[in-house]
């Protein structure tokens, strides 16, 4: 059989939501596949989002950005953590080289790290890039352009293709980008279930509360109460209200939440803004301006799904009342995506071509 070896950024969830679909469509394509999954996301969220069987190699492969929040980029941090990543560069591509010639890798998949695009390239392997944005044009962005950009910059272009999933940054420094169109799971609504359990009339508003897996916390204890209104919160956030309602309490999968509520309240990020849409589901939205791919995303939500936007100020106050209601009263929007499929289908004739 042969081996699609998938590596998986760990900064923030949206490079699972991107790449689980892809997967899970390639499963179905080739059933007897073998895959081995590297990536620093938890193993229990990945079980949770991929239905392929797969092995699990914990993974630092990309270091992304560091981040004081959900929000907000240390620029300076990510700048240093960079030069310490590239300070035995040759080194670190002549171990990933040979770490995927000990797996026998026939294809390397990464979402989005460059270093396995580079160990893929230096061992003759063929590979592909897979996301709506890169770390090139993100680095450059806040640390400029210098010899590690360089370096980010070959790795991508070298990739024989680079999936750039819709919506997504435009990525005008590379030849071998092939746009295709979103990619997302869509969950079940299962949301007279969810009142059944949580003993809730069909009047309450559910609003679930996600800032897609990057560490940090919104200050929801002082927030108002808005009547009529329920939070379903990640337990870890230990919010102290009535009002709240803990995500690993309930018996339902991420995505069949999402599908069964009224409305999404995050950053701008792909899996959000994307399976939000895709499950007809309204989004409330903080700003987040200086993040180089908000542009392309926000833009995108704006046209294709039912969304609102707001400051910083209103999200830390909770003055979020007349927003709901505006997002409550609009006609809901479905997408289709489609964009899984296309990706698992060049996979699945590049894998099924390297055996023969």
């Amino acid at each position: 059989m042969p081996h699609l070896v998938v590596s998986i950024s760990g900064h923030g969830f949206g490079h699972v939501a991107q790449t689980a679909p892809v997967l899970n469509q390639l499963h179905r394509l080739l059933p007897e596949l073998r895959i081995t999954l590297r990536s620093a996301v938890p193993l229990a969220h990945l079980q949770s989002r991929i239905i392929a069987p797969f092995e699990h190699l914990p993974s630092e492969g990309d270091i992304g950005m560091l981040m004081s929040s959900a929000i907000d980029v240390l620029a300076d941090e990510s700048r240093a953590a960079y030069r310490d990543f590239h300070r035995n560069w040759a080194a670190r591509v002549a171990d990933e080289t040979a770490l995927l010639r000990d797996l026998r890798a026939d294809l390397v998949l990464s979402n989005v790290g460059y270093l396995p695009l580079a160990g893929a390239q230096h061992a003759g392997i063929s590979n592909a890039a897979l996301c709506s944005l890169n770390w090139f044009d993100i680095y450059r962005h806040y640390c400029g352009e210098d010899g590690i950009s360089a370096v980010m910059r070959e790795a991508y272009a070298g990739a024989d293709i680079f999936f750039r999933a819709t919506p997504g940054m435009a990525m005008n420094e590379f030849t071998n980008v092939a746009p295709i169109a979103p990619v997302a799971d869509v969950g079940r609504n299962r949301r007279d279930e969810l009142n059944r359990t949580l003993g809730l009339s069909h009047a309450e508003i559910l609003v679930l509360v996600s800032l897609g897996g990057i560490a940090s916390r919104l200050p929801m204890e002082r927030w108002p109460h808005i009547d009529g209104v329920r939070w379903l919160v990640q337990k870890s956030w230990q919010v102290d209200r009535p009002d709240a309602i803990t995500l690993e309490s309930l018996p339902f999968s991420f995505g069949d939440l999402l599908a069964s509520c009224d409305v999404l309240l995050t950053k701008p990020g792909y899996g959000s803004f994307v399976e939000a849409t895709a499950n007809g589901v309204p989004v409330l939205y903080v700003s987040r301006a200086d993040w180089p791919e908000s542009t392309a995303l926000t833009a995108w939500l704006q046209a294709h799904g039912n969304a609102s936007e707001i400051s910083r100020e209103q999200l830390d106050r909770g003055a979020l009342t007349e927003p709901l209601q505006d997002l409550l009263t609009r006609k809901r929007r479905v997408l289709q995506p489609t964009g899984a499929a296309e990706v698992a289908g060049w996979l699945a004739t590049r894998l099924s071509a390297s055996r023969h």
